[in-house]
């Protein structure tokens, strides 16, 4: 199988045991396509697409285990969405395909490998290159990318607005006490066969992990938030009214399995784009 530079890059940096850390950075990222990112010596690699016109938000998009952010790509289709929306878009690879979300189940969270940093200091790099408005930054991910995109709301509230976090909660043992309120839309299948809905144990691509159920996730962050009692339809409880107006929504997916729901009746990238549009600072 031809590998990309991407999946080169990591694998280079998996093999040579290589970790990151927040300073002594430099950056290159072009207009679009891909950036490089070097913290403390280790060279992360990412894609970033930039929407015709000006750009009001920057999201960030993050794959899922043994996915590349190109492949987070294609799968969501965010391009054509940031087109639409007059988002930047990056997204980022993570080390062997994985993601540092507190878990300890992943090769980069064994090594020690530091991605609330590498993601805090790209959001930082990005912001100033294309001029997006500190309140306008938005992360998204599946699966590890949804645990870690809970993971980055919990400790740098600072730089992000809101997340959507898909088919991903967080580790049970994993803090959460951000500095300031974070809009959420949590998304899960109710049948997802390798991010429990109801919690508990799992077994991912790098190991096992107890994670936090997705009700109780999304509960979690309405104690956070300081919301009032959800209101309940079918598939759906939504609390708005929130801290500093910000608003935590549930989407439960009857018989959804561990997929980034792409069409009727749920379609994840539209719904992230419209929730983010509606819930900058």
């Amino acid at each position: 199988m031809r590998l990309t530079a991407a999946r080169l890059l990591t694998l280079i940096a998996t093999v040579l045991g290589i970790v990151a850390a927040p300073a002594g950075f430099t950056a290159a990222a072009p207009a679009a396509g891909q950036g490089l990112l070097s913290i403390g010596g280790l060279q992360r690699t990412y894609l970033v697409h930039v929407p015709p016109g000006a750009a009001n938000a920057l999201v960030i998009n993050l794959h899922g285990a043994g996915l590349t952010g190109r492949d987070q790509a294609v799968t969501t289709n965010y391009d054509a969405i940031a087109d639409r929306y007059g988002f930047v878009v990056a997204y980022p690879d993570g080390v062997d395909l994985s993601w540092a979300d507190g878990r300890g189940a992943s090769v980069p969270d064994r090594q020690g490998v530091d991605d609330v940093g590498f993601l805090s200091t790209l959001i930082t790099e990005l912001t100033r290159q294309y001029a997006i408005s500190p309140g306008r930054v938005f992360v998204t991910g599946m699966s590890a990318g949804g645990f870690m995109a809970q993971r980055l709301a919990c400790d740098r509230a600072d730089l992000v607005a809101a997340v959507v976090p898909v088919a991903g909660t967080l580790g049970a043992a994993v803090p959460c006490a951000p500095s300031r309120p974070v809009s959420v839309l949590e998304v899960h299948g109710d049948a997802d066969p390798v991010v429990p809905f109801n919690g508990g144990p799992m077994v991912g691509r790098g190991g096992p992990s107890v994670i936090v159920s997705a009700p109780a996730m999304a509960d979690r962050w309405r104690a956070i938030n300081g919301c009032p009692p959800p209101v309940v339809t079918p598939g759906r409880a939504v609390s708005t009214g929130c801290a500093d107006g910000t608003e935590v929504d549930f989407v439960t997916i009857p018989g959804g399995g561990h997929v980034w729901p792409g069409g009727w009746p749920f379609d994840a990238s539209q719904a992230s784009a419209d929730f983010f549009a509606a819930h900058g600072r």
